[in-house]
């Protein structure tokens, strides 16, 4: 009887199946995440996914971190509006910055490199936490981001994206993308941006934000061939950046080099021309061997006020990487040698800085992966440097899941560079210091290399919590310098003086963060970090001027779903700074000092982005919707070429509330 009853029923059920000839198509989407974070890859890896990118306004890559808790933004000065990015409390002269694991913002152009990578351009961004891999070079100290840009052979035809602001910035990207053949594939990337309109919310004469255009041109060709393993990529770029800011008044034609009224002009021209190929043996999938080569020329005439400053830097890089496993796919290797050439013409006023920078190099990376609960990646690299010398940079980076859906990490490892004192400084020109340089025995500038440690501790456990996703994170990090360019600001605010450090100088770590799904489709996630970063000066030893040692971040994520391509998108970020060190101004008149310490603030951003199709979808949002704004935030307005004029003491946004709408329009 019971074999009657299942045979009707399974009948029953078959019927509609036998009735209908063809099966409509079933669409199985997976959900991307904004940020993943991977609890198999040996080092403390995070990747942005081009979903994250679109929650900011995310005009420029060093906008498109504000809601990563993992980097902290902050701007770099009162003038230029320039932001400025720090990981495990340190800034980026201390990070790695690769674009497709080429090394990409460094020398000269490590104030306003990343303005020059559109977001929209980008497809995703990895941030390691740590040492890094030595496979992209020895300068790494506190981590590493690499970016990975749109990929020819998947980006769809067509992309517009137009951007409009309240603080009179304007965007338009494009991008065109053809399949020439079933082999290769080529885009045209087209980024414009201009702000056009003064603003000077603070009524202290100044511009709140500098007028300025730029147009960006990324022409780049990929060649896959599957069959015979083969892929490769060019890349062809032209940029062109310009940028005024200064008093209101201020006439580039009329006032430059004179004293009617302060104003700078930042003028940049950058060509990069890049290739990459790679070969996948066929009959070993796992050994395999790439080439990468990048040119680039940049070009930056300045002045600041009386200041002028001009630096041209033509680069060459060079990288031959071999892997391939020792016995079985357990234990792999990467190996390869690396030439790095820089040619550096840079004048501060009339003094003339010019120098060639070369260095040859050779790695060995050893990885052992269990393919269950451990790895570990073991490297080394040696390299010749005409300025630093013959040196060793060992790395380690070590990963344990002691249970399920937890991991365990550690990593150490030595970095080494040469500081570029007045390029990544300069907002300092925009003031009345006198620069001095006290030593004069080393070789860059007369100081020694830069050197350091970096050790690690990461934990992470995901969990169910009333039956929700939930996740908390540990990350404790020390850098611990040997040697460190020392920028003084805490001597006068009359000079900043560089030296060779002279004692101690260290930066802790300590990162906690937990997420959880509080709703379907409505995410929480929050960090809070602590900074202890202290550096003996020749006045005694300090915490490092304008970094908060508490900082608390949060952020709403709440999305509808998805019925005939439609969608709503909300995103909310809370970011609360603590107080930071400001730096000495006790001997300038009254009316021109700073507290030893900033007030605390907090600031609020959030965007609206309605989809109304899977081709277009129009987007609204708002930064700091609080208004907080720093007060003084120029000393020595009143007098901009008297003694006690500083622009560069900026602890908090200059420009008030803003608020921004766009749309994104595609052709697949």
């Amino acid at each position: 009887m019971k074999k009657n009853i299942a045979f009707f029923a399974m009948l029953l059920l078959c019927i509609p199946a036998l009735a209908q000839e063809n099966l409509d198509e079933v669409k199985i989407v997976k959900k991307q995440k904004g940020i993943k974070k991977s609890y198999t890859l040996t080092g403390n890896t995070s990747l942005i996914t081009s979903k994250e990118l679109l929650k900011a306004a995310c005009c420029n890559l060093a906008e498109s971190f504000e809601t990563n808790p993992s980097i902290d933004v902050s701007f770099s000065d009162a003038l230029t509006g320039t932001k400025q990015i720090k990981m495990l409390g340190l800034t980026s002269p201390y990070l790695m910055i690769t674009e497709e694991n080429v090394p990409s913002v460094r020398g000269a152009s490590q104030a306003y490199g990343l303005s020059f990578t559109p977001g929209t351009w980008v497809e995703s961004i990895q941030i390691t936490k740590g040492a890094g891999s030595v496979v992209n070079g020895y300068e790494s100290i506190s981590g590493q981001i690499n970016t990975e840009l749109l990929k020819p052979m998947n980006d769809i035809p067509f992309f517009l994206n137009a951007y409009g602001s309240t603080d009179s910035r304007f965007e338009l990207n494009t991008h065109f993308t053809k399949q020439l053949s079933d082999k290769w594939a080529t885009s045209l990337l087209v980024h414009g941006n201009a702000r056009v309109a003064k603003t000077d919310m603070n009524d202290d004469g100044f511009l709140d934000n500098p007028l300025g255009k730029q147009i960006n041109i990324l022409n780049r060709y990929q060649y896959t061939n599957a069959e015979k393993g083969w892929v490769g990529f060019v890349n062809l770029r032209y940029m062109n950046d310009k940028k005024q800011t200064g008093e209101l008044d201020f006439d580039k034609d009329r006032d430059k080099g004179t004293t009617n009224y302060w104003g700078s002009e930042i003028n940049t021209e950058r060509i990069d021309v890049a290739t990459k190929i790679g070969y996948v043996f066929p009959d070993m999938p796992y050994q395999s061997i790439g080439f990468q080569n990048a040119f680039n020329s940049h070009n930056q005439r300045s002045y600041f006020g009386l200041n002028q400053y001009d630096i041209k830097q033509n680069s060459y890089y060079s990288n031959l990487i071999f892997n391939s496993i020792i016995d079985n796919t357990k234990n792999k290797f990467a190996a390869g040698l690396n030439f790095t050439y820089d040619q550096y013409q840079e004048f501060v006023n009339v003094n003339d800085y010019s120098r060639i920078d070369n260095s040859v190099g050779a790695f060995f990376e050893y990885t052992y992966d269990n393919t269950d609960n451990f790895s570990v990646i073991l490297g080394g690299r040696i390299d010749n440097h005409n300025r630093l010398g013959t040196f060793v940079t060992p790395r380690l980076h070590v990963r344990y899941n002691p249970w399920e859906k937890a991991v365990l990490r550690f990593s150490a490892g030595r970095g080494k560079r040469s500081a570029n004192v007045f390029a990544e400084n300069q907002q300092l020109f925009a003031s009345s210091r006198v620069f001095s340089i006290l030593d004069n025995n080393g070789k860059i500038y007369g100081m020694n290399p830069e050197i350091a440690w970096n050790y690690g501790l990461s934990f992470s456990q995901k969990f169910s919590l009333f039956n929700k996703h939930a996740e908390v994170v540990f990350d404790l990090y020390r850098t611990d310098f040997q040697n460190q360019v020392v920028v003084d600001v805490m001597q006068s605010p009359q000079e900043v003086l560089f030296y060779n450090l002279n004692g101690k100088s260290y930066a802790n770590s300590l990162q906690v963060e937990f997420n959880y799904e509080l709703l379907k489709n409505f995410n929480f996630r929050s960090a809070y970090k602590y900074y202890d970063i202290r550096t003996d000066y020749l006045s005694g030893n300090f915490e490092r001027p304008l970094q908060a040692k508490h900082r608390f971040f949060g952020n709403l994520e709440y999305e509808t779903n998805l019925v005939d391509g439609k969608q709503w998108k909300i995103d909310y970020t809370f970011n609360w700074i603590g107080e930071q060190q400001l730096p000495n101004t006790a001997s300038n008149p009254e009316k021109d000092r700073l507290p030893e310490f900033s007030p605390s603030y907090s600031l609020m951003n959030a965007q609206v982005t309605r989809v109304f199709s899977d081709v277009f979808e129009v987007y609204v949002g708002g930064e700091n919707i609080g208004n907080y704004r720093q007060n003084k935030a120029i000393l020595g307005s009143d007098n901009p070429f008297g003694p006690n004029f500083d622009a560069s003491i900026v602890y908090a946004p200059v420009f008030g509330q803003m608020y921004y709408a766009g749309l994104r329009f595609k052709i697949k």
